[in-house]
C-alpha cells in the first residue's frame, strides 16, 4: 500500500511540475485573448484531452519504442533525466518557454491552437512525454499502471481548471506570484531529474564493472 501511495505521489508530482499549467497559464491568455468565455473554455478543453492522449499514448507505446530502436530505459532515465534538469533551470529562472507565437500566427490557426502549439508542445512536451515512458516501465503491476493512468487524469483535469480559471488566477497572484510557482515547481523538477539521472546511471556503471 505504501508502494502504491509513494508512487501515486511521485507521478502525480513529477507530472503536474513538467506540465506546468501555471507556466502556460500567461501565454494562453495572451493566445485566447480575443476569444469569447465560450470558445476559451472549448480551447482549453481541447488542449486538456489531446494532452492527455497524448501523454497515455506514449506511456503504452514506450515499450515497444525502446525494442524498436534497441533502447534501454536506464539509459532513456539518464537523458530525462538531462532533460527534466535543463527544464528545472529554465521554470527557476521564471522563463515561460522557448515557444513563441506571433499575432499573426494566432490569427491564423486560432481554430487549432487547442492542438498545437497548446497542447503539444506547450502542456504536453518533451518532458512529460519522456516522464510517462519511464514511469509506465516503472509501474511492473496493474495497480500501479491504474495509479499512473488516474494520477495523470487528475493532472489534466487540475491543468484545465487552471487554465479556465486563467484570468482571475493572474489577477489574484500578479506576475511575482506566477514566477514565485514557477521557480517552486522548477526545484521540485531538478530534484527529480537527479533521481531519475542517477537511478539510469547506476545500473550501467554496475554492468560495465562487471
Amino acid at each position: 500500500m505504501n508502494d502504491i501511495l509513494s508512487f501515486g505521489i511521485l507521478t502525480f508530482t513529477s507530472f503536474f511540475t513538467l506540465l506546468n499549467p501555471f507556466g502556460t497559464m500567461p501565454i494562453f491568455m495572451t493566445m485566447t485573448a480575443d476569444l469569447d468565455q465560450a470558445h476559451r473554455t472549448k480551447t482549453a478543453k481541447k488542449a486538456s484531452i489531446v494532452s492527455f492522449i497524448t501523454i497515455i499514448l506514449f506511456a503504452f507505446s514506450g515499450q515497444l519504442l525502446f525494442n524498436f530502436f534497441g533502447i534501454s530505459v536506464n539509459s532513456f532515465r539518464v537523458v530525462g533525466g538531462v532533460i527534466f534538469f535543463l527544464m528545472g533551470m529554465d521554470m527557476l529562472q521564471a522563463r515561460l518557454g522557448k515557444v513563441k507565437v506571433n499575432a499573426s500566427e494566432v490569427k491564423t490557426y486560432v481554430d487549432d491552437i487547442s492542438v498545437t502549439p497548446l497542447a503539444i508542445p506547450m502542456i504536453c512536451g518533451p518532458g512529460a512525454m519522456t516522464n510517462a515512458i519511464v514511469m509506465m516501465e516503472d509501474a511492473d503491476t496493474a495497480e500501479l499502471k491504474g495509479v499512473l493512468i488516474f494520477a495523470v487524469f487528475l493532472v489534466i483535469i487540475l491543468t484545465y481548471i487552471i487554465l479556465y480559471s486563467s484570468s482571475r488566477i493572474m489577477k489574484f497572484l500578479g506576475q511575482t506570484g506566477v514566477n514565485v510557482m514557477m521557480r517552486l515547481m522548477g526545484l521540485i523538477v531538478m530534484v527529480i531529474a537527479v533521481e531519475f539521472f542517477f537511478s539510469g546511471l547506476k545500473p550501467i556503471v554496475l554492468d560495465m564493472m562487471n
